[in-house]
C-alpha cells in the first residue's frame, strides 16, 4: 500500500466543507434516504432513474455515476427537500452538468511541449527521476525531480526545496504540472511530511507575485497548473489542499481566478497499491507509462481527458475482472475490492459554471460552493 501501515493513519481526518444555503421549496415532505450516501444504494435505488432521464452508455455512466453520487451527497439537503420527480430532474441536469465540464476540459494539457515539470519521488524504494523526466521530455517538457537519495540531503531539505521549486513554477508564465508518487495521507505527502497547507501557500506565494503587481488586491490564477499525486488518499489530500487555496486566498484578500487541475491515482478514503520489489512501482503512474510512453504511435501531447478516460478505464481493472455479454459488450464484475483505487480528476469551476450549479440547485445567488468540481 501506498499509504504505509494502516497503524500510522489518523483514525479520522477532516475535509473541510462548505455549508450551503438551499431556497426553500414548494414542495411535499421528500422521501427519507432520497440521496444515499451509500454507493450501493445509490446505484441501485438512484441510478436508474437518471439514466431513464439522461441516456447514455454503460461505460461512459460508470465514468460519470461516481462524481455525481458525490456532488449530490455535497448538496442532499437541497435535493431531499424537492419531490421525487424533481429531484430526479435535478440529478439528470447535474449529470448533464458533469459531462459539459468534462468535454470543456478534456484538450487541457498535462504533458506538453514547453510545460515545467516538476517531480516528487518517494526516497525508499521509489522510482528513479528518470521514470517522470524520460516521459516529460518525450512530450518536450522539461523537468526536475526531487528524491532524497544524495549524501547530505535530508526529508526536510528535499521538501523545502520541492516547495521552492514548485512557488518559482507558480511565479512564472509557463504552465507546469507537479508529480507527486510516493506515500500520502490526507492532510501530507507523507514521504516528506508536506502538508496541504505548506503546498497551498507555495502555490498561492508563487502565483499572486506573477499577478498583483500591477494590481490593488492580489490576484491567483492557477488554471495552468496540473497537480498529479499517486499515493494513498490522494483525492482527500487534494480536496484539502483546493478548499485551503481558497480559504488562505480569503484569509490575505487575494482574488481567486482559478484552482489548478488536479488528477488523484487513488479515490476518496482510499489506498493505493504498487508493485513492490527492487523498485516502488505505482500502479496509477505504471499504467500512464504504458499509456503514452510505451505504446506507439505516442500523442502529440497528453491531455486531462487521457487520464479520465484512457487511464480511468485502465486503472477499472484493479479489483474487477472483465465479463463479456452475448452481445460483444464489456462490463465488469468486483473480484477483490481491497485492490480497487479508482482514479479522481478534481478541475476548477469558473464564475459561470458556478452561477449555472446553483441555477440547477436552486441556491441563492450569492451561496458559496466550492471552486473545483469532481468530473470523475
Amino acid at each position: 500500500m501506498l499509504g504505509g501501515t494502516m497503524a500510522a493513519l489518523p483514525r479520522f481526518f477532516v475535509v473541510t466543507c462548505l455549508v450551503v444555503g438551499c431556497l426553500p421549496c414548494a414542495a411535499t415532505a421528500a422521501e427519507s434516504n432520497a440521496v444515499p450516501a451509500d454507493v450501493a444504494a445509490f446505484q441501485q435505488d438512484i441510478s436508474p432513474r437518471v439514466r431513464a432521464a439522461r441516456p447514455m452508455a454503460d461505460k461512459h455512466w460508470r465514468q460519470v455515476e461516481p462524481a455525481l453520487h458525490h456532488l449530490a451527497t455535497q448538496h442532499a439537503d437541497c435535493l431531499d427537500s424537492m419531490p421525487q420527480a424533481d429531484r430526479i430532474a435535478t440529478l439528470a441536469s447535474l449529470t448533464e452538468f458533469i459531462d459539459r465540464v468534462r468535454a470543456a476540459c478534456a484538450a487541457r494539457p498535462v504533458l506538453a511541449p514547453g510545460r515545467t515539470v516538476i517531480g516528487l519521488l518517494d526516497p525508499a524504494r521509489g522510482l528513479d527521476p528518470k521514470e517522470i523526466t524520460t516521459i516529460a521530455t518525450a512530450y518536450g517538457g522539461a523537468a526536475t525531480v526531487f528524491k532524497q537519495d544524495a549524501p547530505g540531503e535530508t526529508i526536510a531539505s528535499v521538501a523545502d526545496d520541492f516547495l521552492a521549486a514548485v512557488r518559482a513554477a507558480a511565479a512564472a508564465d509557463t504552465p507546469a504540472t507537479i508529480v507527486v508518487l510516493g506515500h500520502g495521507l490526507p492532510t501530507e505527502i507523507q514521504s516528506y511530511s508536506i502538508r496541504f497547507e505548506r503546498l497551498a501557500a507555495a502555490l498561492i506565494d508563487g502565483d499572486s507575485r506573477r499577478n498583483s503587481a500591477a494590481q490593488a488586491t492580489p490576484i491567483v490564477d492557477l488554471g495552468r497548473v496540473v497537480l498529479v499525486c499517486d499515493d494513498c488518499f490522494s483525492t482527500d489530500f487534494l480536496i484539502n489542499l483546493c478548499t485551503e487555496i481558497e480559504a488562505e486566498c480569503r484569509r490575505r484578500d487575494h482574488r481567486l481566478v482559478s484552482l489548478p487541475s488536479c488528477i488523484a491515482g487513488t479515490n476518496r478514503d482510499c489506498v493505493g497499491h504498487a508493485d513492490v520489489g527492487e523498485k516502488f512501482v505505482p500502479h496509477f503512474w505504471k499504467d500512464v507509462i504504458e499509456l503514452f510512453y510505451v505504446r506507439r504511435p505516442r500523442p502529440e501531447t497528453v491531455t486531462l481527458g487521457d487520464f479520465f478516460e484512457k487511464v480511468d478505464n485502465m486503472m477499472y481493472g484493479y479489483g474487477r475482472a472483465p465479463t463479456v455479454g452475448r452481445d460483444g459488450s464489456v462490463s465488469y464484475r468486483l473480484v477483490d475490492p481491497t485492490q480497487c483505487q479508482d482514479p479522481v480528476v478534481l478541475v476548477p469551476l469558473d464564475e459561470a459554471e458556478l452561477v449555472e450549479l446553483r441555477t440547477i440547485l436552486r441556491l441563492p445567488a450569492d451561496a458559496p460552493l466550492p471552486r473545483w468540481l469532481d468530473i470523475g
